[in-house]
C-alpha cells in the first residue's frame, strides 16, 4: 500500500473499520515508535505511549485534515504529544542530548531530502546555545518553563530566546 492511501484508511478508521486501522497501524508504527523513543528513550514508557497514540488516532480519525498535512504528519505529531505528556507527568531520568537529534526521523511524504538538508544547514548556523534551545523545546518536548529551570533563566527569558532563535531560523530556511 502506498503512503497515498493512509488518508483513505484514515476515513475507513473514522467509520470504525479495524482491517483498516491494523494496515494504518503497520504502515505508521516505526515511524511513530522512532517518534516517541525520542522523547521516551525508556523502551516501556515509549511502548505505553505508543499505546495511547493509537488509542487516540483510533478516536479521533474523523478529525484528520488532509489540507492541514500528511496523514503521517498528523499521527506523529498526536504521538509526540503523547510522548510529551508522559514525558512530562513522569520526568524520567536520562534525556538524549540535543546534539544527537537524528534529522532522518522527520522525513516523511511531506519533507524532502533537501528541506532536510536545509534544515541542519540553518540549525548549524545558529548560535549554538540557541539551536540547543530550540531542539530541546521543539523537538524533544521541554517545556519553556522546564528549560528555564534547568538553564536558571526566567520562563520570559527563555521565551525570548526561542522567539529570535526561531526568526532566525525560519530567515534562514526561506532565504
Amino acid at each position: 500500500m502506498a503512503a497515498e492511501d493512509l488518508p483513505d484508511l484514515l476515513l475507513a478508521i473514522a467509520q470504525g473499520d479495524r482491517d483498516a486501522f491494523a494496515r494504518f497501524y503497520q504502515r505508521t508504527s516505526a515511524k511513530l515508535f522512532g517518534v516517541i523513543l525520542r522523547i521516551l528513550p525508556e523502551r516501556s514508557m515509549a511502548e505505553d505511549a505508543m499505546q495511547d497514540a493509537y488509542a487516540k488516532i483510533w478516536r479521533n480519525a474523523a478529525g484528520f485534515d488532509a489540507q492541514r498535512g500528511s496523514p503521517i504528519t498528523w499521527a506523529a505529531t498526536i504521538a509526540r504529544n503523547v510522548a510529551i505528556d508522559l514525558r512530562r507527568r513522569e520526568r524520567p531520568a536520562g534525556r538524549q542530548r540535543d546534539d544527537d537529534f537524528d534529522f532522518d526521523m522527520l522525513a516523511d511524504g511531506g519533507v524532502s531530502a533537501e528541506q532536510l538538508a536545509a534544515l541542519r544547514v540553518c540549525l548549524d548556523r545558529l548560535d549554538p546555545d540557541q539551536r540547543s534551545l530550540i531542539l530541546s523545546a521543539y523537538l524533544n518536548g521541554e517545556s519553556r518553563e522546564e528549560l528555564a529551570e534547568r538553564l536558571g533563566h526566567p520562563t520570559g527569558t527563555i521565551k525570548s530566546w526561542l522567539h529570535r532563535g526561531l526568526a532566525r531560523l525560519r530567515g534562514c530556511l526561506d532565504g
